[in-house]
């Protein structure tokens, strides 16, 4: 919820010997994976790869509690951010095969006092983030608002007077808000608190006797305290009250139960084959780089095959949960430390479980440049509205520092293509035909995220 790090840098070091191709579904290589990410300090966490109801990987990293050494373990209950839009949007899909809901209704059906600006848009346009809705995570004053007991009435009115981003349905924009609002919806439509609507038609039913919705005062066994990276090393993650999020990024879960929910909704225990099939239709935009956004969750179609997942972050905690239909792969990840290792292990150990190889970090030489030459890079690139790289020279060095993480050098390797030396990732500077710097390009697991010189 905090960020759309889908796009964050992760500079983490990442480092592994690849000795020979790696064959499907190869465990070891899997471990060596992710014991790379907790070695090198990035990683706290726990992982759970699956085919099917077979378990081929459940093991987890790291301490769930710092101050006490308690080691995280496989029934570690993490939050998992913004994976939980894509219960919100079960909820959602659940209550439309019941007839209570019209995914192309305008919201104001369902929902009272909706300002005459958002007259236009429909449920289907919250779900797929093409509302025009800005996103009340990126406003100035949420930080603030994120620690205060604020009811939703009040969230609601911290962005419903605000103008539209853009007309409903013409662009795709990231927005928290639209979740806040389909929360709304589903206790309008079902009649009951979303945790209790979640609890029984979700969880009580498919044995996820380890999820919910998080409050912060209530004694929770087993969950795991969250942590972010600093330059004098982890803190206590900062506080955020658990009301705010909802059906955005408010949920508890662990590795095996969010399998359960993967094996249930993709085989038709929760939804319609027709449902689920209308669930993954991505909308008509592109969305992140090779991938679309659908219902909740992210389709893309990836080297070793089409696959479906999401990514969540809030403060202390980030996740990613990935599945392929045709293999009935699932992939979790969890941490308990921000930063990117939960999608850069999530996405590797996907590959793996695809049959696809995972590539060691290129052998890269850094070129000697000249420090006066460095300012030209310098400046504020967004990959997206709400995360950008920041770029700055510092003691003769050129460093990148992505939204809501540490600064790293990064190096030149020719022209005006740079590297990172802690993890396997490139920068390109991009020029206009006069030779002016207008953007870059981020290449890193497999991806190519262009970035705006603002």
């Amino acid at each position: 919820m905090l960020t759309s790090r889908r796009f964050a840098l992760a500079f983490a070091s990442f480092a592994i010997a690849l000795a020979a191709p790696a064959a499907a579904q190869d465990t070891e290589r899997m471990v060596e994976i992710a014991s790379a990410e907790a070695e090198s300090g990035a990683f706290m966490g726990a992982v759970i790869v699956a085919n099917d109801d077979a378990v081929l990987l459940e093991r987890a990293w790291g301490s769930a509690n710092l101050e006490w050494d308690i080691a995280n373990t496989p029934d570690t209950k993490f939050r998992i951010g913004s994976v939980t839009k894509q219960f919100t949007s079960v909820a959602i899909m659940k209550l439309a095969e019941q007839g209570k809901i019209d995914l192309d209704a305008p919201i104001s059906t369902y929902l009272e006092e909706t300002p005459d600006s958002w007259s236009a848009i429909t449920v289907r346009n919250l779900m797929r983030h093409t509302s025009g809705i800005p996103n009340v995570t990126s406003l100035d004053g949420f930080g603030n608002l994120s620690r205060l007991e604020t009811s939703q009435d009040d969230l609601i009115a911290f962005f419903r007077d605000l103008p539209l981003e853009f007309e409903p349905g013409s662009k795709w924009s990231y927005s928290n808000s639209g979740y806040v609002l389909l929360s709304r919806i589903v206790e309008r439509v079902s009649e009951q608190d979303i945790a209790a609507y979640f609890d029984e038609h979700f969880f009580s039913p498919l044995g996820m006797e380890n999820s919910g919705f998080d409050v912060s005062a209530k004694i929770l066994p087993k969950r795991a305290a969250g942590y972010s990276p600093s330059e004098d090393g982890r803190v206590n993650a900062g506080y955020v009250y658990m009301g705010i999020p909802t059906g955005a990024g408010a949920l508890y879960s662990t590795v095996s139960d969010l399998h359960r929910w993967n094996r249930a909704l993709y085989s038709g225990a929760i939804l319609s084959p027709e449902s689920v099939a209308e669930f993954l239709e991505p909308a008509p935009h592109d969305a992140i780089g090779e991938a679309k956004y659908a219902h909740g969750v992210v389709v893309s179609d990836g080297e070793n095959g089409p696959f479906i997942w999401h990514g969540g972050g809030i403060q202390g905690f980030n996740a990613w949960l990935g599945y392929d239909r045709a293999k009935n792969m699932t992939v979790a990840v969890l941490a308990n430390l921000n930063g990117g290792s939960a999608e850069n292990i999530g996405r590797k150990l996907m590959t793996l479980a695809q049959g696809g190889e995972v590539a060691p970090p290129a052998e890269r030489v850094a070129v000697a440049v000249p420090v006066e030459a460095l300012a030209e890079y310098v400046g504020v690139y967004a990959l997206a509205p709400t995360v950008k790289i920041t770029t700055f020279v510092e003691d003769g060095k050129l460093m990148a520092q992505a939204t809501g993480q540490g600064a790293n050098e990064i190096f030149r390797e020719e022209g005006d293509m740079f590297f990172l030396e802690v993890v396997d990732a490139q920068v390109r500077f991009n020029r206009d035909d006069s030779g002016t710097i207008t953007g870059l390009t981020l290449f890193q697991g497999g991806r190519e995220m262009p970035a705006t010189k603002e």
